[in-house]
């Protein structure tokens, strides 16, 4: 799943629709990866972040750790990275944890951060921190942000997997696996030769982004905000 980004509408509907179809097809060992930016620039990260937790519990749901996921965390020890934190979102993120809009108007950057501490429940905190750079399946990867051109993926940089835009999006070689990714938004998936991004801008677009892939099958669900109601829609790619 694409970033979601504190939009926890979408994220229920498309977790009832993967439930769903789950449910419905033939028995698989399925499992769900997060591609990370859970939070930041939608209005209820905390939820999201809920949600994610309590989904896990119920399934196998691998987490992926964001850009976003890495301000917000490191943000809380590090005042010059939670300005930039604070500038991207975390405003929302700060908001959403029960922080009021007087009392973070009101704070220094110094104060936001004791209260955001204060307000983090420490099974979020645990969670967001046991989020992994990437996951292997086969010939997947996953990964938040996408990978150096022909860097060994042992030897790839926490940075890059979580920050790269090019020179990885206009890569057009092959890579050591095929990569599956967010971070970038792009107004469908961005479906190349050796990889799909998979970020539909969840935030501002109102579309949330799923990948199922089976085999050598590839299809997409969608949690989609249209005309003031949320619609689940399905797709199928050729591989």
């Amino acid at each position: 799943m694409g970033d979601i980004h504190g939009r926890l509408d979408l994220f229920e509907a498309l977790i009832a629709a993967i439930e769903q179809d789950d449910a419905s097809a033939a028995p698989a060992e399925t499992a769900v990866v997060l591609l990370g930016d859970l939070v930041d620039r939608g209005p209820d990260s905390a939820g999201v972040v809920a949600r994610a937790r309590a989904w896990q519990a119920t399934r196998r749901v691998k987490l992926l750790a964001g850009n976003h996921e890495e301000m917000f965390l490191e943000g809380l020890s590090d005042v010059a990275v939670l300005r930039h934190f604070l500038r991207h979102g975390g405003r929302e993120t700060a908001l959403s944890y029960g922080i009021s809009r007087q009392d973070y108007d009101r704070a220094t950057v110094e104060e936001v951060q004791q209260l955001l501490s204060n307000a983090l429940p420490e099974e979020d905190r645990q969670f967001l921190s046991s989020a992994k750079d990437y996951l292997v399946a086969g010939d997947y990867l996953f990964v938040h942000a996408g990978i150096a051109p022909g860097v060994p993926l042992a030897e790839q940089a926490d940075h890059h997997m979580r920050w790269i835009r090019e020179p990885f999006l206009d890569h057009a070689d092959p890579h050591e696996h095929f990569v599956i990714h967010g971070h970038t938004i792009t107004e469908g998936l961005d479906q190349r030769s050796n990889r799909i991004g998979i970020d539909t801008g969840a935030y501002r677009s109102g579309c949330l982004t799923a990948l199922v892939l089976e085999g050598t099958g590839r299809r997409v669900i969608q949690a989609v905000e249209r005309d003031g109601a949320t619609h689940i829609e399905h797709g199928a790619l050729t591989a």
